[in-house]
């Protein structure tokens, strides 16, 4: 979507799109950087919790002391995937923005976008899910699912409209008032 944006900058015939191309360039560069970061950090969570898994069963301390970090590094490793639908959400909002309002020339790599985003949400979704169990059912575990579906249904009803839009082919107008930029955390 940066490049999309880039593409569009400074281009007299989407003068009326300048500022939103300005403003999501860069946040496009920066979440992509952040979901970079958080594979990164859920490929570590994994790590940490099947490590656990691996805890000797057999003396009762030891079970204990191996459920308890079970759930610990299961809660890590729902929440570092929860937080990567959350990316892909505040980026298909990005998209969707810049769907009708950008280089049509560009256009098929927001379609492209939404796609990647929708199969990256999907997959960072069905990793929170399956970490859910072993942590066991309690409020948090069961806000936590109504959350990511939630979150999952919004990526694809996004990714369905960014796809109409650019098979559409029709310019939009400009936002009156752009949002704001999600915020992302630092590094």
């Amino acid at each position: 979507m940066a490049m999309v944006a880039t593409l569009t900058q400074n281009r007299p015939k989407y003068a009326q799109h300048a500022e939103l191309c300005e403003r999501t360039a860069p946040a496009a560069r920066a979440l992509a950087g952040e979901l970079l970061r958080l594979a990164d950090e859920d490929a570590a969570a994994y790590a940490a919790c099947a490590f656990a898994m691996k805890l000797p069963r057999e003396a009762f301390a030891d079970k204990e002391f191996r459920d308890q970090q079970i759930r610990m590094t299961a809660t890590v490793a729902a929440e570092v995937p929860l937080k990567c639908v959350e990316r892909c959400l505040d980026a298909m909002r990005l998209a969707e923005m810049l769907a009708g309002r950008s280089n049509v020339n560009a256009s098929s790599d927001l379609r492209v976008a939404s796609l990647l985003l929708e199969a990256a949400a999907d997959g960072a979704a069905a990793n929170v899910l399956v970490n859910l169990p072993l942590i066991g059912e309690n409020e948090w575990t069961k806000a936590t699912e109504a959350s990511v579906d939630a979150l999952l249904a919004e990526v694809v009803s996004i990714a369905k409209s960014v796809r109409a839009i650019v098979a559409g082919g029709e310019a939009r107008a400009p936002i009156e008032i752009l949002p704001d930029v999600p915020d992302l955390p630092a590094a």
